[in-house]
C-alpha cells in the first residue's frame, strides 16, 4: 500500500523508506510539515508516519488539519523518547499509535501493517476468499493450497482487490495505491496486471469482474455470496 513518510531526519527517512519499500509498500517522503499537509490534501494514502518535530509546520498541526478534514487515515506518530506530553497530545488529537525514537525498524513495520489492516477492517495478516489466501506479511499467495507465482505489481493489485471485496476499484485507485511520486504507471499497464492476475486465478472459485469504464471487482465464491444474501447482506457490485 501507499505510505506518506513525514520525517526531516534524512538518514532516518532513507532507512525507513528502504525498509518499507522492501516490505512491498510505495513510500512518498516529505521533510516538512507544510509539504506533508499539501500531500495529504491532494493525494490518497493508506498510512501516515508522522514525526512531530517537523519544520515549517509542526506535526501536531499537520495531524489537527488532517482530522479537521474528517480523514480517517491511520497515523503513526514518531516522537523523541522524552516527549510524553507530545505523545499524549498526539493521541488525543486522533493519532492511532506512536513510537519513541530510537526504535527497531522491524517493530515499526509490524505496527504499520497492523494499522493498515485495522483500517481495512481486518485484524489478521491473512486475507482469504474462497480457495485464495494471501499473507500480507510474507507477501505470498496460494490458490487451492498451491503457491501462486506473482510479480510485485500483481501482488499489489491482488492485495488492493482483496481488501475491497465486493467493492468497485477504479484504475485510478489502483494507481494511487501502488505508485510513489515519480512513478509512471498507465491505465494500460493496470489492464495488463489485471489480465495476468486473472489468468493465474483460473481454476479457483473466484474471479475478477471488469466493469467497463469503471474498474474491477473481486467476486466472492457463489456459496459465500448466496449465504450472505440469505442472511440479509447487501449484494456485491459484480456483474
Amino acid at each position: 500500500m501507499r505510505i506518506l513518510l513525514a520525517e526531516d531526519d534524512q538518514v532516518l527517512a532513507d532507512a525507513l523508506s528502504r525498509s518499507l519499500r522492501g516490505g512491498g509498500y510505495a513510500v512518498d517522503h516529505v521533510a516538512s510539515g507544510s509539504e506533508a499537509d499539501t500531500a495529504l490534501s491532494t493525494q490518497e494514502y493508506d498510512l501516515l508516519i508522522l514525526d512531530l518535530g517537523l519544520p515549517r509546520l509542526p506535526g501536531i498541526e499537520v495531524l489537527k488539519r488532517l482530522r479537521a478534514r474528517d480523514s480517517r487515515l491511520p497515523v503513526l506518530i514518531l516522537t523523541a523518547a522524552d516527549s510524553v506530553e507530545q505523545r499524549v497530545r498526539g493521541l488525543d488529537l486522533g493519532a492511532d499509535d506512536f513510537m519513541a525514537k530510537p526504535f527497531a525498524l522491524s517493530e515499526l513495520e509490524a505496527r504499520a501493517r497492523a494499522l493498515v489492516r485495522r483500517s481495512m477492517g481486518t485484524g489478521s495478516s491473512q486475507l482469504k476468499l474462497g480457495a485464495l489466501a494471501y499473507d500480507q506479511v510474507g507477501r505470498t499467495a496460494t490458490l487451492n493450497g498451491q503457491a501462486l507465482d506473482l510479480s510485485a505489481r500483481e501482488l499489489g493489485v491482488l492485495e488492493i482487490l482483496l481488501q475491497r471485496v465486493d467493492r468497485l476499484v477504479s484504475k485510478e485507485q489502483i494507481v494511487d495505491h501502488l505508485c510513489e511520486w515519480g512513478e509512471e504507471v498507465s491505465h494500460n499497464a493496470i489492464e495488463v496486471y489485471v489480465h495476468r492476475l486473472r489468468r493465474k486465478l483460473e481454476g479457483g472459485d473466484i474471479r475478477i469482474v471488469t466493469m467497463r469504464g469503471l474498474g474491477y471487482c473481486l467476486q466472492r465464491p457463489a456459496d459465500e455470496a448466496q449465504g450472505e444474501d440469505a442472511a440479509g447482506a447487501s449484494p456485491g457490485a459484480a456483474e
